[in-house]
C-alpha cells in the first residue's frame, strides 16, 4: 500500500462503523498506520462492545495495512490521552486525527433533560477538545499534524430537537478555527467536515412528517464512503493549503461553508437608546435578517 499518507500515523475516533470506519480504511489505503478507536456503544452512548474496533482493525490487516484498535472514550482526558499515547507507543508518532465520534439525544429544546444535554456535548465537543489537546502535544514538538473535525449542518445551519448536538457542531466549528490559529506557528492545520451519509446516527432521528420521511429517503443513497477522501486529502502534506476551513460533502459534492462576517451595519452619530434602535436599526437591518432555516431548507436539491 503507497499513497498521500505513507509513513503517517493517524487516529481515527467513532471508527467502528459508518463515516468513521470508512475513513479509517481510506487512511490506510492512503499508506497510514491507523489507530481505530470505537468504544462500540449505542447511537446514545450506552453500553460498550470491544468488537467493531477490532473488526475494523482486521479488515485493514488483511488489506495489507498497518492498524490497532482503541476502545477507550474521547469524552475524559485521560482516556482521550490513552487513544493518543497508544498511537505513539505502536507506531512511534501521530501525524493526524479525526475527530469523529459522536452521540444523539434528540429532544426538543424545553423537554431536553441535563443529562442529555451534558452527554452530547462531552462527547462531541470536550471530546474533540481532549484529543486534539493530546495531540497537539506531539503535533507541536514535531512542528506537523493535522486534524480534521466533524461538524454538522445541524449546527452551522440549524435543524429541530438538535440543540445539545447543534451546540456542540457549531462549537467544534469554532475549536478548529482556534486550533488553526494557535497551531499554524508550528505548522499545524484544523479543518472541519460536515457530513451527509446514512447512518446509525442519522437512522436514529424520528420521522414525523411525510416531508422528512422524503428527505431521509434520500439520505440513504448518500453512502458513508463518499466522506473520506476529502479527510484523506486534508490529513496529507499535499492538503497544506486548507487551515481553517469548514467543507460539506454531500454524495459527489463538496462545498466550502461560509464563516460568520459583517453583512450590513447602522451608525447614530449621537449613540443608540432602546428606542432608537426599536426605531431605526432593527427595521434598517431588517431585510438582511436570516429565515429560521434548517439544514433540510437549504439542501432542497436531490444530488443524486
Amino acid at each position: 500500500m503507497s499513497g498521500l499518507l505513507d509513513g503517517k500515523v493517524v487516529v481515527v475516533t467513532g471508527a467502528g462503523g459508518g463515516i468513521g470506519r470508512d475513513m479509517a480504511l481510506a487512511c490506510a489505503k492512503a499508506g497510514a498506520k491507523v489507530v481505530v478507536n470505537d468504544i462500540g456503544a449505542s447511537v446514545s452512548g450506552e453500553g460498550g462492545d470491544t468488537g467493531p474496533a477490532k473488526q475494523v482493525a482486521e479488515e485493514i490487516k488483511a488489506a495489507g495495512g498497518e492498524a490497532v484498535p482503541n476502545t477507550d472514550s474521547v469524552a475524559e482526558p485521560a482516556t482521550a490521552n490513552a487513544i493518543i499515547q497508544q498511537a505513539v507507543d505502536t507506531y512511534g508518532r501521530v501525524d493526524g486525527v479525526i475527530n469523529n465520534a459522536g452521540i444523539l439525544r434528540d429532544r426538543i429544546f424545553h423537554k431536553m433533560s441535563e443529562p442529555e444535554w451534558d452527554a452530547v456535548i462531552k462527547v462531541h465537543l470536550y471530546g474533540a477538545y481532549y484529543m486534539s489537546k493530546a495531540a497537539g502535544t506531539f503535533f507541536k514538538e514535531q512542528e506537523s499534524g493535522a486534524f480534521v473535525h466533524m461538524t454538522s449542518t445541524s449546527g452551522l445551519i440549524g435543524n429541530f430537537g438538535q440543540a445539545n448536538y447543534s451546540a456542540a457542531k457549531l462549537g467544534i466549528a469554532a475549536l478548529s478555527k482556534s486550533i488553526a490559529l494557535d497551531m499554524q506557528r508550528f505548522n499545524v492545520r484544523s479543518n472541519c467536515i460536515a457530513p451527509f451519509a446514512w447512518s446509525r446516527m442519522i437512522a436514529s432521528i424520528p420521522v414525523d412528517t411525510p416531508e422528512q420521511a422524503a428527505r431521509v429517503e434520500k439520505m440513504k443513497r448518500m453512502t458513508t464512503a463518499k466522506i473520506a477522501p476529502l479527510a484523506v486529502a486534508l490529513l496529507s502534506d499535499k492538503g497544506s493549503d486548507a487551515n481553517g476551513q469548514i467543507f460539506a460533502v454531500r454524495a459527489n459534492e463538496i462545498f466550502l461553508m461560509s464563516q460568520p462576517r459583517p453583512i450590513r451595519s447602522v451608525h447614530t452619530a449621537e449613540g443608540w437608546t432602546p428606542e432608537s434602535v426599536i426605531e431605526t436599526a432593527l427595521p434598517a437591518l431588517k431585510g438582511s435578517f436570516f429565515d429560521l432555516d434548517r439544514s433540510g431548507d437549504i439542501f432542497t436539491w436531490d444530488p443524486i
